[in-house]
């Protein structure tokens, strides 16, 4: 995950030395409001005349140097403390403040008077900065122990970095949580978060405890949304060579979070999308996000890069591991398909001129994620696996809880090798350009990936010429990855000469290989018809959306009978077969209307406020279909393209400009805007004028 750089002028470190944070927090989470103390011990290193803590838009009621008061200045971005600072002294500064962050704590749902749903706060430190609900440290550099306790609503769990050390009643309606760390960390890693939650733990084979967060609602999900987490944490303290470096892990789903999942210290927090039922496993499972999260634990987290050039050291070394986890699950394939996929998007991104260096502050995902994790297999190969895992245990035991640059790593390698590899240097993380030529020798090392290559270059020879070829690459045992490139092969192609090997690849019984029908048909034979309705019963949500879309297309007259084989389906968290059963219900004519308003009205209720931003976009988008938006609809719609997670933000807005071009939803949103509230008139105003 990258995020926003911050100014080295500002740089401290070499001045003064932030040890510890002893912070109280009180949060009122139906107001948005933060209340805190925080003590900080330092040194100074330097002689100073003043120095900062990062503290966006707080307001301080008392500051304190030594238990007395000091000249300060509050820019709305930093408190400044000004007084003589002088070398080999340990300073106490104590800070009293508020705060309503805007960014980086969240508030979900404490607006809405509705019981049973999620109300939840969290918090996003890495490209939000925490420093706008605790003052803290936008520089990663700066590393110290956190020991936080927050005070919270009693009926709530709370959930934070480092060992549960005391949890006590404050009052009748507070419980206030104390949590004690060890070891120092950047300020980005410190986080919160509150719910209602209940917990399953695990323990590792070196006896740390696993602490798996979910809401009681979602109790029959934990085992497919946390499968194989031991397993991973298991994996890699022995793959790694490196202690768990934090006293316990924890994880925890919360709504509408801006990112997969974050890493915080000891404590990950996810998106609750991959919250998941058995069927949904299939398609959008947690293991990757799951464990590439808990690789940063260790490249992130223990070890911190310096600056936005070495992010690489972070995003790189978390994918790899979570692919090497990924292939102690899913088997070797596995790894190598995921190598190819990556060398192939990196290969079209350099064919195009758009190549980066791993070493640039402003690459893209693309690249500090795939191409590093190439960049490390390759390396793996140059030096071999032992040697590999040696520099890497080295690396990690001599930057314990510091930061490091690229150097170190490299430093780390040659020692361990006593090899120069500076041509590896240049070619994987200096070049822009991906090294598809050893990319290709490497694949091939697979002979799974030898064989893929060769079916994927009768990509455009006759059915005619290649049909015995992929008849015969379907035969009992199939491989899932050769397999779906058959069925992807015969797309467009005759039908007299297709169907037998499309019956073939559903005969596999291999849910992947079905599926690749599913989707890849555009409309269904009359001769695989039967075929297309057990799709219906697949253990897949995709499977089962695709298939029911394309006999409602093909075979009208029987839309009750496949509506009725479909009605109790609900989905992934979107309800993408729910959403599309209750679409096919309204807009078929053939269908009896006498239930269509109460249809209409569960369709129009996903876009609630209250309710998962994923959900809402899938209702958006198929109100926006069939033309059917309700006034409270538009107003959800307006409160969307205002929302904090950005990328349903984005959406909404590029959808409220589309309705805002058609006169009668401008007319209804004018109409509207007479009992809105000043800062949704605001927005509209502005969207209108464009």
């Amino acid at each position: 995950m990258g995020y926003a750089q911050y100014d080295s002028s500002l740089d401290q470190t070499k001045k003064v030395d932030f040890l510890q944070a002893d912070a109280e927090i009180s949060i009122f989470p139906k107001e948005r409001r933060v209340e805190g103390e925080v003590n900080y011990n330092f040194t100074i290193l330097i002689p100073q005349d003043s120095i900062f803590i990062d503290a966006k838009n707080m307001e301080f009621s008392s500051v304190l140097l030594n238990g007395k008061k000091v000249a300060y200045t509050n820019d709305s971005s930093r408190i400044w403390i000004k007084t003589a600072f002088l070398p080999k002294r340990e300073y106490h500064l104590n800070l009293k403040y508020s705060a309503t962050p805007k960014r980086a704590m969240y508030f979900i749902n404490w607006d809405s008077p509705e019981e049973n749903i999620s109300k939840q706060v969290w918090t996003q430190g890495q490209g939000r900065d925490n420093s706008n609900w605790i003052p803290s440290f936008d520089d990663m550099t700066e590393k110290l122990i956190f020991n936080l306790t927050f005070n919270f609503n009693k009926d709530y769990q709370v959930i934070s970095n480092g060992e549960l050390a005391k949890k006590s009643s404050l009052n009748d309606s507070i419980t206030q949580w104390r949590f004690k760390m060890d070891h120092p960390m950047s300020s980005y890693l410190v986080a919160f978060a509150a719910g209602n939650y209940s917990k399953f733990t695990q323990q590792s084979k070196t006896s740390v405890p696993i602490e798996l967060y979910f809401e009681p609602k979602d109790s029959l999900m934990v085992e497919p949304t946390y499968r194989y987490t031991k397993e991973t944490f298991d994996f890699f303290e022995e793959e790694i060579g490196v202690k768990y470096p934090w006293k316990n892990y924890k994880q925890v789903p919360v709504q509408d979070f801006l990112y997969s999942g974050m890493e915080n210290t000891g404590f990950t927090i996810f998106s609750n999308y991959f919250v998941i039922d058995s069927t949904a496993y299939t398609d959008q499972n947690y293991v990757f996000v799951n464990a590439h999260e808990l690789a940063h634990q260790w490249f992130g987290d223990m070890v911190t890069e310096t600056n936005g050039k070495h992010h690489w050291l972070h995003e790189s070394f978390a994918t790899y591991y979570a692919w090497l986890a990924e292939k102690e699950v899913f088997g070797e394939d596995y790894l190598y398909w995921k190598l190819y996929e990556s060398a192939e998007q990196l290969k079209e991104l350099s064919d195009s001129g758009k190549g980066e260096s791993l070493l640039s502050s402003n690459a893209s995902s693309l690249t500090y994620y795939q191409k590093g994790a190439w960049a490390l297999h390759i390396l793996k190969e140059l030096v071999g696996e032992e040697i590999f895992k040696e520099a890497v245990k080295n690396y990690l035991l001599n930057n314990a809880y510091s930061n490091v640059t690229t150097e170190d790593f490299i430093q780390a390698v040659e020692e361990a090798s006593k090899m120069d590899i500076s041509t590896w240097k240049e070619d994987w993380l200096n070049q822009g350009a991906f090294q598809g030529t050893e990319a290709l020798a490497s694949l091939k090392r697979s002979e799974f990936i030898t064989k893929y290559m060769e079916l994927a270059s009768l990509r455009e020879t006759s059915i005619s010429i290649k049909k015995e070829y992929l008849e015969k690459a379907l035969d009992f045992p199939v491989n899932e990855y050769i397999g779906q490139e058959v069925v992807f092969q015969l797309s467009g192609e005759n039908l007299q000469e297709t169907i037998p090997l499309y019956k073939k690849a559903l005969e596999t019984n291999n849910v992947m290989l079905r599926q690749a029908v599913a989707v890849s048909m555009d409309s269904v034979p009359s001769e695989l018809k039967s075929e297309f309705i057990k799709l219906l019963e697949d253990e897949s949500y995709i499977t089962n959306e695709n298939a029911l879309l394309k006999l409602w297309l093909q075979f009208p007259a029987e839309t009750e009978s496949f509506l009725s084989k479909t009605k109790g389906l609900q989905g992934f968290q979107n309800k993408n077969v729910r959403l599309l059963w209750l679409v096919i219900n309204l807009v078929s004519p053939q269908i009896d209307s006498e239930n269509k308003s109460a249809l209409y009205n569960e369709l129009s209720g996903y876009t609630r406020d209250t309710l998962p931003f994923n959900l809402r976009q899938n209702a958006f988008g198929y109100l926006y279909q069939i033309n059917s938006f309700s006034e409270q609809n538009l107003l959800d719609l307006l409160e969307g393209a205002q929302h904090h997670n950005f990328r349903f933000r984005d959406y909404c807005r590029s959808l409220l400009d589309k309705l805002l071009k058609n006169e009668e939803y401008r007319s209804d949103y004018v109409a509207l805007s007479t009992s809105m509230g000043t800062k949704d008139l605001e927005f509209l105003t502005n969207r209108l004028k464009n």
